[in-house]
C-alpha cells in the first residue's frame, strides 16, 4: 500500500493500534504525539509490532495552537501530499482544565486542535488522489450541546457536559467539512469506535480513574477491536467517494438531533475559525 498516513494521539490505546495495523499494510505513518518520552516508546512498540519501519514520530501538541502549525508547517514543507489524516487524539478532563490557549480542554484538544490541524493539512490532502480523513467521535454526542453563551464550560462544568460537547462538535465539523469539500477529491467521515479499554479518563498524575477502568476493561473491546473502522475508513475500496457520514462497525448510523442539523454546523465553523485564528 502506497500511502502516506498522519495518526494523532498515537502515542497509546487506538493511536498506536491503528498506526500499527496502517504499517502492516505498508502505510508510511506519521504518528502525532505530545510527549517526546512516550512518543519514542511508542515508535519503537509500532515498529516491533508491525515489522515495519515506515513510521515516523512528529511532535503534535493539540492543546496548543502554535505547537499545532508548526507540525503542519513541518509536514507540508517535508511531504508534497498526505493520503488520510486521522484525528483520532482526544482527552477526558474530569475536572476542568484548559489549554496554554485557554480554551476548556476538552473542546480545546478534541474539537478546535483538530479544526485547525485539518484546515492547514487540507492542501496537502489535496494533492492526494483519494485524500481521507477520519474524525474519532463517539455516541455522547447525542446529550451533547453547543454552548455559544459559555463554549469553554467556565460555569457550571462537569466531565459530561464538556465532553459530549467536543464529541457533538466532531459530527458538526464532519458535516460542514464533508460540504465544503463537494467537488474535491477529499473525503471526510466520523466514526464511533464502540466502548474501547484505553487510559482516557485517567489522570497520569494521580492514577485517578484507575480502578474504575480495571472494573470496567473486561466489557470493553481492545484498541485494535476500537481502531477497525478508522482502518476500514481510511483504507477501504468500498467508501471512495462516501463523505459526511458517520461510522459504526464499518455501517453507516443515521445521525440523531443537533448532529444533522447543518446551519449549527456552519455556525460552529465560524466560531472556530475565530477561536483558532483561520
Amino acid at each position: 500500500m502506497n500511502m502516506r498516513a498522519i495518526v494523532t494521539g498515537a502515542n497509546s490505546g487506538m493511536g498506536l493500534a491503528t498506526s500499527i495495523e496502517l504499517a502492516k499494510q505498508g502505510a508510511f505513518v506519521i504518528m502525532a504525539c505530545r510527549s517526546e518520552e512516550r512518543g519514542r516508546k511508542a515508535l519503537e512498540q509500532a515498529r516491533q509490532q508491525s515489522g515495519s519501519d515506515r513510521l515516523e514520530l512528529m511532535l503534535c501538541d493539540l492543546g496548543l495552537l502554535a505547537s499545532i502549525r508548526s507540525f503542519a508547517l513541518t509536514v507540508t514543507t517535508t511531504y508534497p501530499n498526505i493520503d488520510t489524516l486521522i484525528n483520532n487524539a482526544g482527552v477526558v478532563a474530569l475536572k476542568r482544565q484548559t489549554t496554554s490557549d485557554g480554551f476548556e480542554a476538552m473542546i480545546g484538544v478534541n474539537h478546535l486542535g483538530h479544526f485547525l490541524l485539518t484546515n492547514l493539512l487540507l492542501e496537502a490532502l489535496q494533492h492526494s488522489p483519494q485524500g481521507r480523513i477520519v474524525n474519532v467521535s463517539s455516541s455522547a454526542y447525542k446529550i451533547g450541546r453547543i454552548d455559544f453563551d459559555d463554549p469553554h464550560l467556565t460555569r457550571g462544568y462537569t466531565v459530561w457536559r464538556g465532553y459530549s460537547q467536543s464529541k457533538l462538535a466532531n459530527l458538526l465539523f464532519t458535516r460542514e467539512l464533508a460540504r465544503r469539500l463537494q467537488g474535491t477529491r477529499v473525503t471526510v467521515n466520523a466514526v464511533h469506535p464502540g466502548a474501547v479499554g484505553t487510559s482516557l479518563g485517567v489522570d497520569r498524575q494521580t492514577g485517578f480513574g484507575q480502578m474504575i477502568h480495571s472494573l470496567l476493561r473486561p466489557f470493553f473491546l481492545n484498541p485494535a477491536q476500537g481502531a477497525e473502522t478508522a482502518i476500514y475508513l481510511a483504507t477501504s475500496p468500498e467508501v471512495t467517494g462516501v463523505s459526511g457520514e458517520y461510522f459504526y462497525r464499518k455501517k453507516i448510523l443515521p445521525l440523531a438531533g443537533r448532529a444533522a442539523d447543518q446551519a449549527l454546523a456552519r455556525r460552529l465553523w465560524e466560531w472556530s475559525e475565530q477561536e483558532v485564528g483561520l
